[in-house]
């Protein structure tokens, strides 16, 4: 008995009580390799390995929630992402329940097909299992303000859908074969999570239109309607404790509000303030498709 006293100082104090516990992983914003630190907010494999790992190893955890408001992003991230929490699932052999808030739509969905069970908000906003690729062209601009674009490069394709130059047809062509095989990646992945739940034909499901948690569930793409709380008291019961799991933050990111890009000592302020206000555009209209 000895021996075995000090392994309760490994439990946190408020799990020491009795009542199961259920882990919470929030995944909230674009799905984004991390390029643009000074983002807003982004969900990728780099700032969630560690939030799931602490999840899954709590002592005697019943269940991990994905708590996702995500409009989607980076399909490498979300299969990177997806392919990490089933795996400690079954390492663990615990199960994973996702949560939308507003919004679990494109990546976001492929996120919560991660999970065991789907659940929303009735008005929140799922599906959209398509891909996209958006972006701007400026040869005009350019040529209106007499700057002249030098770029040289070895390989006939290598400046594909540059936007300081005009569309090439064979350049979008290839794009489109490209987004095909990641549409039938994202595709099987939807068919295999959801065996036996789906009830519309997959040319309306995965045609990348959205619905209304309501619709979503009518659909086989979530399992109910319900919010974290009600869901998983029903579930565990009232005594139910949830340990929520955050990303480890940066001091200066909680002081200010903005990352640390720091390069040979010093603050590459007119870099990070460009790519500041590209990526707050990005991020608005991929929020925006959704009407949010």
């Amino acid at each position: 008995m000895g021996i075995l006293r000090p392994l309760r100082f490994l439990v946190p104090k408020r799990f020491r009580k009795s009542g199961p516990i259920v882990s919470v992983v929030r995944m909230e914003g674009i799905i984004s390799g991390g390029r643009g630190g000074f983002r807003s907010s982004q969900i990728n494999m780099k700032s969630l390995a560690g939030p799931l790992e602490r999840a899954f190893n709590v002592p005697d955890v019943k269940a991990v929630v994905l708590l996702i408001n995500s409009p989607g992003g980076s399909p490498v991230q979300s299969s990177l992402i997806g392919k990490r929490v089933r795996a400690l699932a079954e390492e663990k052999e615990v199960p994973v329940f996702a949560f939308a808030e507003d919004v679990a739509a494109s990546g976001g969905y492929w996120l919560a097909c991660a999970a065991d069970e789907i659940y929303a908000d009735a008005s929140s906003i799922i599906g959209s299992i398509g891909v996209i690729s958006a972006g701007f062209g400026f040869q005009d601009l350019i040529q209106r303000y007499g700057i002249e674009r030098r770029v040289y490069a070895a390989g006939d394709h290598k400046g594909a859908l540059d936007p300081f130059q005009p569309e090439n047809p064979d350049d979008v062509a290839r794009l489109k074969i490209a987004q095909t095989g990641i549409h039938d990646s994202f595709k099987e992945l939807v068919r295999t999570r959801r065996s036996g739940k789906l009830t519309a034909p997959e040319a309306d499901l995965f045609s990348g239109e959205f619905w209304t948690g309501m619709q979503a569930q009518e659909l086989g793409l979530v399992d109910g309607i319900g919010d974290l709380r009600s869901v998983m008291r029903e579930r565990f019961g009232e005594k139910v404790r949830f340990n929520v799991v955050a990303p480890k933050r940066s001091w200066l990111k909680d002081r200010f509000g903005v990352g640390s890009r720091l390069t040979s000592g010093s603050f590459r302020g007119g870099e990070a303030w460009v790519d500041t206000a590209i990526g707050a555009i990005e991020e608005r209209l991929i929020w925006n498709r959704f009407g949010l």
